[in-house]
């Protein structure tokens, strides 16, 4: 089963991240030709065209979202959101290490197409080396015109800035983020207004994620109308999965949406489970989202078909485990994630990741009780949908489905003392 190459295609040829062989392979050209021969409605009506969904997890129509900016005078800004800090997500700090110029391409075209002057590249504090290749992208672009106070000899000003938050999960949610930006604490704001209307200093924003702003440049190259024909009528396009856990070739990878399966994308692209072990189950979109077990793996990779298989294609990152893994302590090992990185705002966040994490934690040592299933089940219950941003659904979204799907798992740390692979697990 091959991958479909778009925002990839390019990411193996030597070289690539300096601007001289980017440019080679056709980089910047389609920058070249926005603001040279095209309005701005015209590159927004492209992305429009294209059906392209945000790519950052909430899968929200990208020209949809860029329409609702008000069109009262007031200053534009324009947000990449490379903060990328979901388990088992690694996609976008991909692109940035191998291909950053076509990240900084798509940033100063969705600007133009926005009528932004100004566009701030967000990265989590961690990501020093992807910052400083940001830097580098940046500064070989402004010495070639492509960005700066007069982009291409037009007059026009974008100037891009990179800017390294303080390392939080939660600065991935896009109005925490605009507070980091704004150097306060990263904590997510009410809604509404919406960052389209009140965003960064107040002013109209667009935030969008790194895959999502390089694909507005693949976009342009095809045409809008060519790019939706790729994958299915409501997800166009290619999409990026970063694979990881117990299969043979770990990594990223490019798919057209809805026309490759899990199974397909586990077996024939990352080459199955390692050698005598099987899959026992997958989260398809990160951390955040339910597992699926293998009687699902032949649905395809799209939001509708994800979602009516009871889980999400979220950021796209594929976490695998096999027949070895214990439910018990991934999950812990995923809520001690959670917990940590709750902002403490709200209190089923705050007080359900540290509870959910205390039980599990005694579950995982052989010292489970008697009703422990129940009271996890409850305080997902308590959780869901009950907090002031996604990451308390996001904090029980693999827990709630594996009490399903794996209760007697559960269960037999509390009846045996121990899970059922025993110390293997562990």
């Amino acid at each position: 089963m091959p991958e479909t190459r778009l925002l990839f295609r390019d990411i193996d040829v030597p070289g690539v991240d300096g601007i001289e062989v980017y440019e080679q392979r056709g980089g910047y050209r389609m920058l070249r030709k926005a603001v040279l021969e095209m309005t701005p409605d015209a590159v927004a009506q492209e992305v429009m065209a294209s059906n392209l969904r945000g790519r950052g997890g909430a899968g929200f129509p990208t020209g949809r979202k860029w329409s609702f900016l008000p069109k009262d005078g007031r200053t534009r800004y324009l947000v990449c959101n490379a903060d990328e800090s979901e388990p088992g997500t690694c996609k976008d700090q991909e692109i940035i290490y191998r291909i950053p110029h076509l990240l900084i391409e798509g940033v100063v075209l969705s600007a133009y197409a926005i009528g932004a002057e100004d566009a701030f590249i967000y990265m989590r504090g961690e990501f020093k080396t992807g910052f400083r290749i940001i830097e580098r992208a940046i500064a070989e672009a402004r010495e070639r015109g492509y960005l700066g106070d007069n982009v291409l000899g037009t007059g026009r000003r974008i100037e891009v800035t990179p800017y390294l938050g303080a390392g939080a999960y939660i600065c991935g949610e896009e109005t925490a983020l605009l507070e980091s930006l704004e150097g306060k604490r990263g904590n997510p704001r009410l809604k509404p207004p919406f960052p389209a209307t009140a965003g960064l200093y107040g002013m109209p924003t667009v935030v969008n994620n790194v895959e999502t702003l390089s694909a507005v440049v693949r976009i342009l190259e095809m045409g809008g109308a060519e790019y939706a024909k790729l994958g299915t009528e409501r997800s166009a396009g290619t999409k990026l999965f970063s694979v990881s856990g117990n299969v043979r070739r770990p990594g990223n990878y490019e798919v057209e949406l809805g026309k490759v399966t899990l199974r397909e994308l586990l077996f024939d692209i990352a080459g199955g489970p390692p050698e005598g072990h099987e899959f026992k189950a997958a989260i398809p979109g990160g951390s955040s989202v339910p597992f699926l077990t293998p009687d699902k793996f032949d649905t395809p990779l799209d939001y509708e078909s994800l979602q009516a298989a009871g889980t999400m294609l979220g950021s796209g990152g594929v976490i695998v485990l096999d027949d070895r893994a214990d439910i018990v302590d991934a999950s812990l090992r995923l809520m001690e994630f959670y917990r940590h990185e709750s902002c403490g705002k709200c209190t089923p966040c705050r007080e359900g990741t540290m509870w959910l994490g205390q039980v599990l934690a005694r579950m995982a040592s052989g010292e489970g009780r008697p009703g422990d299933v129940e009271t996890l089940a409850d305080l997902c219950s308590n959780i869901d949908g009950q907090t002031f941003c996604p990451l308390g659904d996001a904090a029980i979204g693999a827990l709630a489905s594996g009490l399903r799907l794996f209760r007697d798992e559960f269960q037999a740390h509390i009846t045996k003392g121990d899970g059922p692979l025993g110390e293997v697990a562990r």
